[in-house]
C-alpha cells in the first residue's frame, strides 16, 4: 500500500509542476519528511523527476510564446553545469546541514513570495 501513497504523492506533485507552482520541491520534502529518505537520495530523485516534468511542459510553454528562445541554449547548458556541480558538492556534505540549507532556501523563497508586490 506504501506504493499507491507514493504514486499519489508524484501525480499531486506533477499536476503542480505542470502549473508552475514547484511539484519538485514538494517532492522532496515529502520523500524526507514522510517517506524517511535520505536527503541526497531524495534530491537525486529529485533531478530526475525534473526532466521529464520540465519536457512535458515545454511543448505548451513554447506554443504560448513564454520561451525566449535567443537565451534556451545558454540557460540550458548554465543549468546543467550548475546541476552537476550541485549534485557534486551535495554529496560532500552531511546530511543535517544539506537539510538546513534547503529549509533555509526554502524559507527565503516563500518569504520573497510572500512579501512580493504585484
Amino acid at each position: 500500500m506504501d506504493w499507491l501513497f507514493a504514486a499519489l504523492a508524484g501525480a499531486a506533485t506533477g499536476i503542480l509542476s505542470g502549473f508552475g507552482v514547484g511539484g519538485g520541491t514538494l517532492l522532496l520534502i515529502y520523500l524526507t519528511a514522510i517517506a524517511g529518505m535520505a536527503q541526497q537520495q531524495a534530491q537525486g530523485i529529485n533531478l530526475l523527476y525534473f526532466l521529464p516534468s520540465a519536457a512535458a511542459a515545454l511543448p505548451a510553454h513554447i506554443r504560448h510564446g513564454y520561451v525566449e528562445k535567443s537565451v534556451l541554449l545558454p540557460a540550458i547548458l548554465a543549468g546543467l553545469v550548475c546541476a552537476l556541480l550541485a549534485s557534486w558538492a551535495a554529496t560532500g556534505l552531511d546530511t543535517g546541514l544539506l537539510r538546513r540549507c534547503f529549509g533555509g532556501f526554502l524559507l527565503v523563497v516563500g518569504l520573497r513570495e510572500l512579501f512580493r508586490k504585484g
